[in-house]
């Protein structure tokens, strides 16, 4: 790629439905312990959908990291590029996020302001079912290893540097992974897993 063309590292997804969260996890770890040059931006895209059209407009270059159903072993990570990733991103549909992201895709081909490239970092999440929870520890286990891709994929692709930072930024932020999760109220204390057969979801007592 041309020096000074734009890349966008998206993380997305839902981080109050346990690996649901883990784009967002993912690029968390990213912003929090690297610095990247001005061309680079790094953003928490959550379950946005359609608001996010006017970040992909302005990128060259778009990485994904988001939590992808494959059927393979929980904590596996896979990359996808250019046309298999809205293929990739509705395989098999989780979540309203996932469908909602394809969207947003199809709008910025139609309007001609998709990316000229696309790579997808996935990953194969264990649990989704578990209201509040974190990520489950295979796919917990591989938020390291998917920031060490996404920063490969960056040097070798884009020829970014990346500059780790001393420390991390200090945070009060209450949805940060370390604070969600140790925030988190026991099993007996509060009901996250709903019955399937009832469809609220609601506890018994």
């Amino acid at each position: 790629m041309a020096e000074g063309e734009r890349i966008l590292v998206l993380g997305i997804g839902n981080i109050l439905w346990a690996d649901e969260g883990f784009g967002v996890r993912a690029v968390e770890r990213l912003r929090d312990g690297w610095d990247l040059p001005a061309r680079v931006t790094v953003l928490d895209g959550g379950t946005q959908g359609l608001y996010l059209l006017p970040h992909l407009e302005e990128a060259d270059a778009l990485i994904i990291v988001d939590a992808i159903d494959y059927g393979l072993e929980p904590g596996t990570l896979r990359v996808f590029r250019d046309g298999d990733v809205p293929a990739f991103l509705g395989a098999r549909k989780m979540s309203l996020h996932q469908t909602g992201f394809q969207e947003v895709l199809a709008s910025a081909r139609l309007l001609g302001r998709c990316p000229d490239r696309l790579v997808l970092v996935g990953v194969q999440p264990r649990t989704l079912d578990d209201y509040g929870g974190g990520l489950t520890p295979p796919v917990a286990a591989q938020v390291g290893p998917a920031v060490d891709l996404v920063l490969r994929l960056l040097a070798e692709e884009f020829a970014v540097a990346a500059t780790p930072r001393a420390a991390a930024p200090e945070t009060a932020d209450p949805v940060s992974r370390d604070a969600y999760e140790a925030g988190r109220p026991s099993a007996e204390a509060a009901c996250r897993v709903g019955d399937a057969r009832v469809l609220s979801g609601a506890c018994g007592g």
